[in-house]
């Protein structure tokens, strides 16, 4: 276990009209000097609750994706939002747009990937030590024994990485205290084969991307590449769904120009499948799977035409 220092920064309340407490941990790992700062969202409860860990993308902090952290803590989940330090937002902060850009493209690095996955297993050492200490906010809330990670982009990378992918020299960074994995925007990554990456995972894993979905900061990797992480998995617990017109932020929840033509449909859609999800392989609900084995997810969650949903 990493040895840590741990920082408690005096912020929490309440997401408005939610429900939902939120509040804000920056624990730091002293064997790598570094901290992962972390926003919680949970709900009273007097049982503790399945966690769910999230990765933003390039450039992104803790703050990003609200929209799922507060749903999944009104649903019976401990969600746990984590920053990686040298790929998040004080990259391009206060840099102007040429640079910003360089400096997010340089923030993609074997150093900062390896960063994050050396982060996710600090983080649920520092949640078991956190879960066990008298008198802690999180003292007692957490289950441990059911644990989810899910990304998007960047933490896309960083969740498939914990996934048992292989990588040259079938080197591998699998943490087996995480029982399920949902990438937003997946990549199968350059030059390799996905079906040896990929082609060994037993694990749950629901894909998600959409049909416009590309690369802010590689033109190269189209859309449909995306669909090759699907496409290399072997049949078990593997589902995919792929949101017809939607870009590479229709997953976060930022706003902007670049946002002003994100569906207001998709969000609900990733929500409930994500939740199902959890809730299948989370909570061991057998009914939740056989709905996401099933076509009952177009239906229930209003999928058009062109979406689309697959498992095998």
């Amino acid at each position: 276990m990493f040895a840590l220092l741990v920082l408690l920064v005096g912020q929490s309340g309440f997401a408005a009209g939610s429900g939902v407490e939120t509040f804000l941990l920056d624990p730091v790992d002293a064997k790598r000097g570094r901290t992962v700062p972390l926003k919680v969202y949970l709900t009273p409860s007097d049982k503790p609750r399945p966690v769910v860990l999230f990765s933003h993308g390039l450039g992104g902090s803790r703050n990003n994706n609200g929209y799922l952290g507060e749903h999944w803590a009104r649903n019976g989940y401990v969600a746990v939002f984590m920053q990686h330090h040298g790929s998040d937002e004080e990259v391009w902060k206060g840099q102007r747009p040429g640079q910003a850009f360089a400096a997010l493209k340089n923030a993609a690095g074997l150093k900062q990937t390896l960063d994050r996955f050396r982060d996710v297993p600090f983080v649920i050492d520092q949640l078991e030590k956190w879960n066990a200490e008298k008198g802690h906010r999180l003292a007692g809330n957490l289950d441990l024994e059911h644990i989810g990670l899910c990304g998007h982009s960047y933490g896309a990378v960083t969740t498939l990485g914990l996934t048992g992918q292989r990588f040259p020299g079938r080197q591998t960074f699998r943490d087996e205290r995480i029982d399920a994995f949902l990438p937003m925007s997946p990549q199968a990554g350059k030059g390799g084969d996905p079906a040896r990456a990929f082609g060994q995972l037993s694990v749950p894993i629901l894909c998600m991307t959409g049909t416009k979905d590309g690369s802010p900061i590689d033109r190269k990797l189209k859309p449909e590449d995306r669909r090759k992480v699907y496409a290399a998995l072997p049949p078990g617990d593997k589902y995919q769904l792929v949101l017809e017109g939607a870009e590479h932020l229709a997953f976060g929840d930022s706003k902007g120009f670049r946002t002003r033509n994100r569906n207001p449909n998709h969000h609900p859609v990733i929500q409930k499948l994500s939740t199902r999800f959890w809730d299948a392989y989370l909570k061991g609900d057998p009914a939740a799977r056989t709905w996401l084995q099933s076509t009952a997810p177009r239906r229930d969650c209003g999928l058009v035409p062109g979406d689309v949903w697959e498992s095998k």
